[in-house]
């Protein structure tokens, strides 16, 4: 079989090319996304989340919640899951919130008629789908990091795989 240095020269440019998009991206400012998206969102960064009040279920939940946008003053959506000892619903509730409303988050111990709560809060459209059943279900699900170090090391992280795979490559 014959060498192609050429494709193969072709495919490492395509790859740094790649790897160079991951390294360095644009974020969009409120005016791109108005420009772009001008009828998306009621205001710039507007969500969606589940809402309920009580619901029989997950999916009775899921099915009638209104489809409308959170109000400006609230960040995340919330979950609240009410079950019994067999892990049955018996209520689902779920909303838009602000930060303040998710600093208490997990699954309480069963009442005496054998009931336990759990709640979670997460970050994003309509990523309040699932339901809360256990402490690690329970949780607050964030999608950008809070401390900016660690976004950092992330681009650190790719930048060096990006790196070695190259050297990998050429060698």
């Amino acid at each position: 079989m014959e060498a192609r240095p050429g494709l193969a020269w072709v495919l490492l440019l395509s790859f740094i090319a790649d790897c160079l998009k991951l390294i360095q991206p644009r974020d969009f400012t409120v005016k791109d996304i108005i420009y772009l998206h001008p009828s998306t969102t009621p205001y710039p960064g507007g969500f969606k989340c589940f809402t309920c009040e009580n619901a029989a279920d997950n999916y009775e939940c899921n099915r009638w919640a209104p489809d409308v946008y959170c109000p400006r003053e609230t960040q995340y959506c919330y979950t609240r899951h009410k079950m019994n000892a067999k892990g049955d619903s018996s209520s689902v509730t779920k909303r838009c919130v602000s930060l303040k409303d998710c600093l208490s988050l997990g699954c309480t111990q069963p009442d005496h008629e054998g009931y336990k709560i759990c709640t979670s809060c997460c970050e994003g459209t309509i990523c309040n789908l699932p339901l809360p059943r256990n402490t690690s279900q329970a949780v607050f699900a964030t999608l950008s990091p809070i401390n900016q170090t660690t976004r950092q090391s992330l681009h650190s992280a790719v930048t060096l795989t990006c790196i070695s795979l190259l050297l990998l490559l050429v060698e």
